[in-house]
């Protein structure tokens, strides 16, 4: 919209016009009378040719509250459009380049032990699933969208079949060194993963040059690895794999919608999370000591472990998120090198801290592989998650009783 200015010519021929109004108005009866317009008030600036000016006050636009975009009451992300070059992200609800937001993540399976300290980019995950591994320590499966900046992630470490479940779910690149082979080489070799992995036994397709080694004083060889981001770009090239998500991918989260936060004010508070407890036990994050601690002026839980925070190599950031997940699962041990079994499929119970509440809930997951697990508080409503980084844990039913928060 602008604004017009109007010079002295053009205001000589509007008050000519307004005075033939007037006459007009005076050759008719009552019944007929024109009542003449009122005459603007100029606003005279020089002799020059009118210029024009912009108003800088835009009307706001307006929400969208459609039904597919709202959830019990609560403005959600319903439907996705492109804006101005953004999308919003189906790992955490922010806006980011469409190309990097509609891209399929890659998972890539990470250490945990405290030998393997610190990770390099690990603060760049959106999503991280941890869950135990044999020797009874934890292992991740970090998740990322936004990683082209970076030279490299790292460092990588071999899979389980549960890892695997994980990545499938969420229609990501798997991304790993090693696998357990009598558990999980069928799978990663099965049509239903799309795998990137160092040329190893076990593995029929092989990417190696999505991977480096990078050496660090100190460190046993098995920490030397690391995937290379350009190399990985070219391996998913070569391979052939789909770069963008299907038709048919099902989100894992559902986000409230952007300037909204939802409080969860009627759940009890719960601003310090330990998934593995203060206590001696071999559920994986008791050898962690994990903890989550939440912040009110950020909203964020920081993360910390073997006595002091979690942190990242590249820039000695503290991980921290919005959500935590705990999501309890059957485990078993399959065999005497300790390699261990969970049930990812079917169905649980769960607990969800964000905005420092926790709901009590379960989750579910019915759909096959190729969907994610999916949260529901205790009336059976779908949990609506704060916009943000979110961090999964897998609790190990067996010890489950070690699991603290307060």
């Amino acid at each position: 919209m602008k604004i017009q200015k109007y010079n002295k010519k053009m205001i000589a021929l509007i008050m000519a016009l307004s005075v033939s109004v007037l006459a007009l108005a005076g050759c008719g009866g009552r019944d007929n009378q024109i009542v003449p317009l009122p005459i603007p008030e100029p606003i005279i600036v020089n002799e020059s040719e009118p210029e024009e000016i912009d108003i800088l006050e835009q009307e706001p636009e307006p929400q969208d509250f459609s039904p597919e975009n709202m959830l019990n009451g609560i403005p959600i992300i319903g439907v996705r459009e492109t804006k101005d070059g953004l999308y919003q992200s189906y790992l955490t609800g922010a806006w980011k380049d469409v190309e990097v937001a509609k891209r399929r993540p890659m998972a890539l399976v990470m250490p945990n032990n405290s030998a393997a300290l610190p990770k390099y980019g690990i603060s760049r995950a959106d999503i991280i699933f941890e869950a135990p591994v044999e020797g009874r320590i934890t292992r991740l499966v970090a998740f990322f969208e936004d990683y082209d900046d970076l030279d490299h992630l790292g460092p990588a470490r071999s899979a389980r079949d549960y890892h695997v479940y994980e990545a499938i779910g969420k229609r990501a690149f798997f991304a790993h060194w090693g696998l357990a082979v009598p558990y999980s080489a069928d799978l990663i070799n099965s049509d239903k993963v799309d795998n990137v992995s160092v040329t190893l036994s076990g593995i029929s397709r092989g990417a190696d040059e999505a991977f480096k080694r990078i050496p660090r004083a100190g460190y046993a060889r098995e920490f030397t690895g690391y995937l290379d981001v350009a190399g990985y770009k070219k391996a998913i090239t070569r391979l052939g794999y789909d770069p963008n998500y299907p038709g048919d991918f099902i989100p894992q989260f559902i986000f409230a919608a952007e300037g909204t936060r939802v409080e969860y004010s009627d759940y009890p508070a719960a601003t310090i999370v330990r998934p593995g407890g203060t206590s001696a036990n071999s559920g994986g994050f008791g050898n962690a000591r994990a903890s989550f601690e939440y912040n009110e002026n950020e909203n964020l839980y920081y993360r910390f472990q073997f006595g002091g925070r979690h942190i990242d190599e590249m820039n000695d950031a503290q991980l921290k998120v919005a959500n935590v997940v705990l999501q309890y699962a059957h485990g078993e041990v399959r065999d005497a090198n300790d390699y261990l079994a969970f049930g990812v499929h079917g169905e649980g119970k769960a607990q969800i801290f964000t905005n420092g509440r926790v709901i009590e809930g379960t989750w579910r997951r019915f759909g096959g592989d190729l969907t994610p697990a999916k949260f529901y508080d205790e009336n059976d409503n779908e949990i609506i998650f704060n916009q943000g980084k979110t961090w999964i844990c897998l609790i190990w039913n067996t010890y489950a009783e070690f699991v603290e928060w307060e």
